[in-house]
Formats: C-alpha cells, structure tokens, sequence
C-alpha cells in the first residue's frame, strides 16, 4: 500500500509542470494589463463602468466569487447526473465593474480562499490559484483589445464580455486537460475533452445569465434587491431539490446493491459485489469487510480503495475502533470532525493518518457476525455526517443478511457432499470422486474401493443408545482418516459404511491396505465403564477388473463386504461368484414371503440323547426349504433374507408352531420329548415375543419345560444387557433357554453366571475334533467342569463316534446330538426312525424310547 501512496504521490507532484508555466503566463498577461489598463477608465464607451470602480465593489464582488466557488449544483436530466458551477456570472459582472487587473486579484484572492477552505494540498491549491489567475489575465487583455463600446449595455457590450469570458472558458479547459493527461495520462486528458461540451453549454449559459443580472443592475442599483430574494428563493427551491435529488439518488444505489448482493450465489464474488458499490454509495477512500473466523469459515479482511480494480487484504481502520465496536453486542461506531461521540477514539485514528471512519456491525438475528466499515469521505471539505451513519447502518442491516445468506448457500454446498456426523465425504461426492478417477486413471494402475461395514453398530443402538452409536461411527471416520494414504478420499455411504478410495498399483496392493486400515481401527473404544472392540469387515474392489463405473463398483464392494463377515481375516476381495450368491438372496425375498404364505417350509428334527443311558429325551427343530426353482436352500441364505426383510418373527413363529404341534402329538401318544427351537439375537430385544409364546403353549396345551429355545452366544453374551429383560420373561414362563454354539464367542466363562439360563450347548467344531485336539479336548472338559459348577446341563453337538461319545461320557456331559445318533430327519422319516432305532422301556412317567446300542 505505501508502494503505491508514493507512486501516486510522485504522479501528482507532475502537475507542478503545468502550474509553474501558467503562473508564468498569469505574470506576464497581469503585467501587460497593469500598462495597457491606464487609459480605460477615460474610454468614451466605459466612463459608466468607471464611475462605479472603488475597493467597495471589489470586496462584493469578491465575496460573490467566493460564493460561486463554494456552490456547486447537481441535476438530473433524463437519468444522467450533471454538475455545474457558476462562476461565470460573477465573472461577466466583474470584468464589467473593475478594471481589469482587479478582476484578476479578486478571482485569484477567492480561489485561493476557497481552496484553503477544502484543504487542498498544495499542488492542487496553486494549480487552480495559476489556472484562474492566467486565465482572467488573458480574458482582460481580450477585453481591452477589442473596441470599447460606447451607450448603454446592449449587444455589442455582451459580444465583448462573452469573448472574454470565453477566454477564460479556453485557458481553464486547456490547462486541466493538460495537468490530466499529464498525471492520469493522455486517454483521461482525451476523455475530459470528449465530455467538454456539457460544460460548454452551461458556460454559455452562465454568461447569459450574467448579462441579465447586468442589464437589470444597470437599469437601477434598487434591483439588486429583487436579485438578492431571486437569489434566495432559487437557493431554497434548489436545497429541497438536492435533498430530493440525494434520496433518490440513495435509494436507488440501495436498491441496486440490494439487487447485486441478493443476486450474488457464489460467495467468493460478494465482497466484490457489496464492497465496491458501499465505498462508492458512501464517497469513501476505503469500504471494508471484516468476518472473524466462525466455525469452519476462515477470517476474512477485504477492502475497496478507490482507482483500485481488485480488493486489498489490509484494512485502514484502527484496531481499537473495530474492537469498541464489538462491545456490548455491537454497536455502530462514527468518528470524526462531524461527530461528537467516541472522543476517546481521535488519538488512534490520528496516530492512523485516517480522517473520520465509521464501523457498523453485521448481524444474524441477535448475533454479531462482522463489521462493515468505511475510511475517509472524498473530497477536500468532504466528511461523513450523521445521515451516511444511518445509510450505512441500512446497508449493513442487508449485507448481513446477504453474508448469511451466502454462508448458507456453501454451507448447503458443503451439506450436499458431507456426512454430517463424521464430516466425511458422503456418497454422492464419492460417486463424483469416482467417476474422475476412473476416466483419468493411468496406464498401469487400478482405482481401488474398500467398503468398512462395522459389526454390531445395531446392537450398540439399541442396548447403549444411538448418542454411543454415533460416538462409534465418529471414532471409525477419525482412525480411518487418520490412517488412510494422504491421496485417499474418505467417506461415509450409509449407516455403518465406510469408503476409502484411492488409486493403487495393484489389486494385492488394495487388498493388503484393507488388511492393515481394519486392524488399525480395531483398537477398542470406551463407553464410560465399558470397552468395546470395533471391529469391521472390509469389502474390496477395484476398476477396471470389477466394474467400470461408480454404481456397479459401490454395490460389488457391499456384496464383498457382507461376504467378509463370514471369512476369517474380514477382508473379502470381489469374485463374480459372490455376486451370483447375492443375487441369489434378492431373488429368494418375494419367494420366501410366498413360502411363509403357503406353509411350504417344512421342520426337520434332530434326536437328542443322553449319553449315559442313551434315552432319547428331546429333538431340536430346524427349518428346511425345498426351492422350486434352485431346489434346496442352505438355511444360512434363507435366514439371512428373513432377517433383511422382516420376515424372521414369521419364519421363527412357523416353526415353533410346528414343533409345538409335533410335542403335543407325542405327549398324547405317551412318548413325551421336548422339543428346541433356534432363536435370532433380533428376536430377544422383541419385546412381545415372550407374549406370543405364552399364547402358543396355551393353544397347544405344551407344558413351558418341554420346550427349549435355543439362542447363539453373540446373542447372549455381549457388551450390553438388551436381551437380558427378554431372556428373563422367557425363563418366568417356565421355558428353558440354552446357550448354542458356545465356545465360538469371545466371552468369559465366567459370564454364564449372569445369564438366566438353563444350559451350555458346546460347539461342534470342538466336539468334533476333541479325540484328536489336546486343545479342544481342554476347551470342552472346562466348559463341562465350569457349566456343571454352575448347575447348568451340557450338550454336546456333533458327536460323531463312539469314542468322542465316551469322552463326553467321562467328563459328566449329559446330552449329546449328532450323526453318530441321526441326522435331522422330517417328520415321517423321524417316525420310522423312532421305530428302527429305538426301543420302548416303560417307566412311571410313561414310555421311554431308548436308543439301540449302535454298530
């Protein structure tokens, strides 16, 4: 800024060419007068002037001048602004009155006083001073060149003085466009001359207006009076006119600006917009705007200074002004010649080389959320008043709310393509981000996308609240942000999904960075008392081997992702077979429904039997499904549709129906068995499950003990008591529950003992491989020893051989289940199995079926 003060400052030190000749020539034409005047006044055609010279009428006149140098009057003629000034008239009257050299020292004298009076600087002062001076000085000598004119004023006297007055007219246009082109250069010089006719034509008509004042002043001196309430009269009418003018003129820039900055819809163009037509509605050196740092919006400080095209990142006002500005909730703050308020403020804008400066808050409803501020009216005379504070204050009262506005519009932008809980890009921005990577992808490399789905976010919901579940999903986005590459883009794209996509090398490149982001997020995180361990399962793809556009590579990287669940390791890389199996599922949705509806799922039931006398007590039921179509449905895919669809309560429901009706039948033919049914971990936080079971064994008249439901440890045992109210119902029913799968967790022993339970049921991965494994032979004689401890009863399923049977015998197991007794078997065929393997051994409590020693 002080760069371009100086180069400013050296420009205008230029014009002291132009006003040392003209002082010169004003010297040597004054000179000439002071002898050639001598013998005017004994002219014939001038002895009425010559009566009325005295030192009398040059002081009138001179205050005239003065006057006429102060006025300057401004009209509007069909939407185009003029300005006009009237020193022609007293002119016309001067060169009339006084001799010549006179008139020369009285123009002179009131230029110099009315450029005291604005202040000027000194180059420009004497400037006008030599310009005024040369110019009356030349006008005189046209004066006494051309033939005095003897009688009354008449048109040869007004053909002489307009002559001179012209002359002036000359010299002064001549001088400023030569100071202009001199300092502004020779396009602003050329451009004054293009605009001279306007002034021209009000010279001309200053001259006339001149010539009239004369004749009426000639007729009688008493018509100075009529002139003077003229005068008077034209001074009021003009002021209401200005006022009127001045508002008009206010309210149609403020309608304007209204318009531009309400127009404006990119935020980094309103401070241009709004800056540019503030400084010039205002007639200020400096317009500022100044928004401190909110949120993610940085600090932001912009000025217009006038001639200059762009905006500064300084701003002029001092520091203590903005800051008492920021008092007491914002407050506008208005320092100056013109203003009596803040007094304590004029040291530091002395100390700051600013004139006056007013500064007005931005606001939002109640809140402050910057200042518009505005330095140094223009103009020599010119300072702010009371009436630009309260312009200032209305356009600020709009530029806040354009402020705002414009925040809002980037805050819908940023909206649009952010997740709002972790501030990741959101799907659409990835969809967008892809679809740039793959079309400029280079030679040799793969755009990869790894979906992180995290395990459990429902469970979290429903047993901790949805404020711990948004705790998880904001800690996920923070490690993996943390973690990712630098050039990988972050998101998220649904619930508890995760995007990470970036360009690798290769495809094993992608999948070994799956590997390493999904166990440095696995670290666990608390909820107050509790841990819990995040864990994630990462499905990978890649372009161009696994899709070539964003859609189809979003989707193959969810069915990975659902796929991963269930492999070791939860990383699973796209395969074409594991679409087909996705597919598969869809498809079987409406099928499934139409299943449910015509009670085409049929129950199969697997005999349990107690291993020391080998009486069967009981079958677990299980659901199978013979598709028409794809023929038998693995229960994994028919129970995950159930579960994604809704459907689970129905298909759970059926078959506990149909082992109900099965328990009841037996009963009545003297052979009682209990009867077990699998449950989801969905269905225990079902609050009215327990309800419809208690209407189910009333229907069936099945006593509750006869039946047990069995339910996967992840079910019962986690980080949360959700199912705990549920599981509590169930056992005041009377029913028995029992732990399937155990062992597969990651829970304590030790936990059984707070879970309302009735029995262990062990895993048949360790059952099977028990006679062979030291290590799951330890597993299962500690779950036996602990369970037994606690009073539970122990199944073991997937007992195969004789000799993992005597091992369970030996340890205290009571029951076991598996191919080495039956497999599941439908109905009828579970009947003719009771007859072929089984034989009836009558007890108290009504026949027995025990099972034949097996070969």
């Amino acid at each position: 800024m002080a760069k371009r003060q100086t180069t400013a400052g050296r420009a205008a030190d230029r014009a002291w060419l132009i006003t040392g000749p003209l002082s010169l020539l004003a010297a040597i034409w004054a000179a000439t007068l002071s002898l050639v005047q001598e013998g005017w006044t004994e002219a014939p055609g001038v002895v009425y002037a010559a009566a009325y010279q005295s030192w009398g009428v040059a002081g009138v006149l001179l205050a005239v001048f003065v006057a006429a140098e102060v006025a300057v009057f401004h009209f509007v003629i069909r939407r185009q602004g003029f300005t006009i000034t009237i020193n022609e008239i007293p002119l016309v009257l001067a060169l009339f009155y006084l001799p010549p050299l006179m008139v020369v020292l009285a123009y002179s004298a009131s230029t110099l006083i009315a450029q005291l009076r604005r202040k000027s600087a000194p180059v420009k002062l004497w400037f006008n001073v030599a310009k005024n001076a040369a110019g009356t000085s030349l006008a005189g000598l046209v004066l006494l060149a051309l033939p005095p004119i003897l009688g009354d004023v008449g048109p040869g006297m007004w053909g002489v003085l307009f002559a001179a007055v012209a002359t002036h007219v000359l010299v002064t246009l001549v001088a400023v466009v030569g100071v202009i082109s001199l300092v502004q250069g020779p396009q602003a010089g050329r451009e004054v001359i293009r605009t001279a006719n306007p002034i021209l034509l009000a010279t001309a008509v200053n001259v006339v207006i001149g010539l009239v004042i004369l004749i009426v002043l000639s007729a009688t001196l008493w018509a100075a009076l009529l002139l003077v309430v003229l005068v008077t009269v034209l001074a009021l009418v003009y002021r209401s006119y200005a006022r009127f003018l001045e508002q008009h003129r206010m309210l149609t820039d403020l309608y304007e600006l209204t318009q531009a900055i309400s127009g404006d819809r990119q935020g980094g163009s309103l401070a241009d917009t709004l800056l540019g037509r503030v400084r010039a509605m205002m007639q200020a050196e400096y317009a500022t705007l100044w928004l401190p740092a909110q949120g993610r919006h940085p600090e932001v400080m912009l000025s217009a200074r006038v001639d200059d095209l762009g905006l500064l990142d300084v701003a002029p006002t001092p520091a203590a002004v903005r800051a008492y500005s920021q008092q007491e909730g914002g407050r506008t703050v208005a320092v100056g010649s013109r203003f009596t308020t803040a007094e304590e403020l004029r040291p530091a804008l002395r100390n700051s080389g600013v004139k006056d400066v007013i500064v007005t808050p931005l606001r939002s409803g109640s809140a402050v959320i910057g200042t518009l501020e505005v330095v140094n009216r223009l103009g020599d005379l010119g300072n702010f008043t009371a009436a630009d504070v309260r312009m200032l204050e209305t356009i600020a009262a709009h530029a806040g709310v354009a402020v705002e506005n414009s925040r809002l519009v980037d805050r819908l932008r940023y909206d649009a393509y952010h997740d709002g809980l972790t501030t990741l890009a959101n799907r659409r921005r990835i969809t967008e981000a892809l679809e740039e990577s793959v079309i400029v992808r280079a030679p040799g490399e793969v755009v990869a996308v790894l979906l992180f789905d995290v395990d459990r976010l429902r469970d979290v919901n429903e047993s901790l609240g949805h404020a711990a579940g948004d705790k998880l999903l904001a800690e996920v986005a923070r490690r993996l942000r943390t973690y990712a590459p630098p050039a990988a883009l972050v998101g998220r794209v649904g619930g508890d999904e995760f995007i990470v996509t970036l360009r690798s090398e290769s495809v094993e490149a992608a999948a070994q960075l799956a590997t390493e982001l999904r166990e440095q997020v696995r670290d666990p995180i608390m909820f107050g008392t509790l841990t819990l361990d995040v864990d994630t399962a990462v499905g990978v793809v890649v372009h161009p081997d696994h899709g070539t556009d964003p859609a189809t590579l979003l989707q193959r990287a969810d069915v990975a992702a659902t796929v991963a669940k269930s492999v070791p390791g939860g990383v699973q890389l796209f395969s074409a077979g594991l679409e087909s199996r996705s597919v598969r599922r869809l498809e079987l949705a409406g099928d499934l429904r139409r299943a449910l509806d015509h009670d085409e799922l049929e129950v199969y039931f697997q005999p349990k039997v107690t291993l020391t006398d080998r009486r069967l007590v009981g079958v677990e039921c299980l659901a199978r499904w013979e598709h028409p179509a794809h023929g038998a449905v693995s229960p994994e895919d028919f129970v995950a549709v159930a579960e994604h669809t809704g459907q689970l309560s129905r298909l759970t429901e059926a078959v506990l129906k149909e082992g109900l009706r099965r328990c009841r039948e037996w009963a009545d033919a003297d052979r009682p068995l209990s009867v077990a049914v699998n449950l989801s971990p969905r269905t225990l936080v079902d609050p009215g499950f327990p309800g419809r079971v208690e209407a189910l064994l009333r229907e069936y008249a099945v006593a509750p003990e006869q039946v047990t439901f069995e339910i996967k440890e992840d079910g019962v045992i986690g980080p949360t008591d959700r199912p705990l109210p549920t599981l509590r119902r169930l056992r005041e029913l009377g029913v028995r529950l029992s732990v399937d799968d155990f062992g597969t967790g990651y829970s304590s022993l030790s936990y059984l003992r707070r879970l309302p339970v009735h029995e262990v049921k062990i895993d048949r991965s360790f059952v099977q491989g028990m006679a062979t494994d030291a290590g799951d032979l330890a597993i299962v004689r500690a779950v036996v020893a602990l369970s037994l401890q606690f009073g539970l009863t122990v199944v073991a399923e997937g007992v195969e051989s004789e000799l993992t049977l005597d091992l369970l015998k030996d340890m205290g197991c009571e029951i076991g289940q598996g191919f080495l007794f039956s497999r599941p078997l439908p109905y009828e065929r579970l009947e003719a199995w009771f007859g072929a393997r089984t034989e009836a051994e009558p007890t108290p409590m009504g026949e027995v079926r025990r099972l034949r020693a097996v070969t």
